[in-house]
């Protein structure tokens, strides 16, 4: 297994504590030893690599910030941030995977789930031993999850759902789906079991991205929800929008691992691809591209260091995760397209991870809201003037 190093040109490691590098280091060796072997093969059959999950459970990454007494491994939230960092630099599916489990499930748990809820499902999902989805975003509403028409309706002993979700990661394989619908038009959350009468999660095929990840819909025809798998301290649809800032964050760091993956194949490549008699590195428009990679990373995670301090401290925003979801979203996908460039026709190839990246990074650039989407909250927040319409 070759060690990878890290891309740090700012001794940005300095700054993290022993604890925060230990866990960014036991993720890296898991990484490099058992997704980067795999993950083409799994890419290319358009599967999941569904061992990994029961390790992932034992390595503690999922809901890794909440506490202890739920098995949970009760780390801050820079540790947090790292484990993304390394999962995705793996694949963007396996960091989607580990951040729908612990931001878009465990998180909205233990945040508006009863006692009961908590104790029950929380310790079982930090082992893996159940599996969740996150059911907000339907076939007719992305941008705007408030227009949603997935329905719950007051019967005797609970709810009767109705309605549609797409784009639902983990969707086919979940035990679990926390499912938002409209409940006397007021948003709430619900735990949706598999296996529900009516409740079916048909896998989407024919992805060009995303291929190692598992992506659904979910359908809900008359599905009984009992009122206590009803969420119950869920207030309207901001406590959605609170679980998506969490993933929004993750993501943040985990396109991070996606830069250095990038970018370590196309210094590496440029340094051993010789072309009129030396290294292409030694070209002056070679190492533009690559100096730019290098300080946009570097930009990346400074920006990501400074978010996770203000998350620990409970002085981050939303808009501030807004902001660094649209940079360096963009900025990953702008890096795995110059990797690409400098591989040239290599850059296609399967033996390099570059162009898995790439089209992976197309829908992260997208989902828990687009580049658009967050140019316009930081903009209202910036100007005080809404315009989402």
């Amino acid at each position: 297994m070759e060690k990878f190093t890290g891309v740090d040109y700012l001794n940005i490691d300095s700054l993290y504590s022993e604890e925060e590098l230990l866990v960014r280091d036991t993720v890296r060796e898991f990484v490099s030893g058992e997704i980067i072997p795999i993950i083409e093969e799994y890419n290319r059959k358009g599967e999941f690599p569904r061992h990994l999950i029961p390790k992932m459970g034992e390595l503690g990454l999922f809901g890794s910030t909440l506490p202890q007494q739920f098995g949970c491994a009760e780390m801050n939230n820079v540790a947090y941030g790292l484990v993304m960092q390394e999962l995705e630099r793996g694949d963007s599916g396996i960091r989607s995977f580990a951040s729908v489990q612990s931001a878009l499930v465990m998180y909205p748990i233990f945040t508006f789930g009863s006692e009961e809820q908590k104790s029950f499902w929380l310790p079982r999902l930090a082992s893996a031993e159940k599996i969740g989805c996150f059911g907000l975003t339907e076939p007719d509403f992305g941008s705007n999850p408030g227009g949603m028409v997935t329905r719950a309706e007051k019967t005797e002993g609970g709810y009767l759902l109705n309605g549609a979700k797409m784009w639902i990661t983990n969707g086919t394989i979940a035990d679990v789906a926390v499912v938002w619908a409209k409940l006397d038009g007021v948003v709430n959350g619900f735990l949706v079991e598999k296996g529900s009468k009516g409740f079916s999660a048909p896998a989407m095929k024919g992805k060009h991205s995303l291929r190692a990840s598992v992506t659904s819909e979910l359908v809900f025809e008359d599905v009984f929800v009992p009122e206590e798998m009803r969420l119950p301290r869920t207030g309207g649809l901001k406590s959605a929008l609170m679980c998506l800032n969490q993933a929004r964050y993750g993501i943040a760091w985990g396109v991070v691992g996606a830069m250095m993956a990038c970018y370590t194949s196309a210094l590496d490549y440029a340094k051993s691809r010789v072309q009129f008699s030396k290294p292409i590195a030694a070209y002056q428009m070679t190492q533009e591209k690559l100096v730019y990679m290098l300080s946009e990373i570097t930009k990346a995670q400074l920006l990501n260091y400074r978010l996770g301090r203000m998350k620990d401290e409970g002085t981050l925003r939303f808009t501030h995760v807004s902001l660094a979801k649209r940079n360096n979203c963009e900025k990953a996908l702008e890096i795995a397209r110059i990797s690409r460039e400098i591989l040239g026709a290599n850059g296609i190839l399967d033996e390099y991870p570059v162009m898995r990246h790439e089209a992976n990074l197309e829908s992260v650039k997208t989902y828990e809201g687009t580049h658009e989407m967050h140019t316009l909250i930081v903009g209202e927040d910036i100007t005080g003037y809404p315009a989402f319409e």
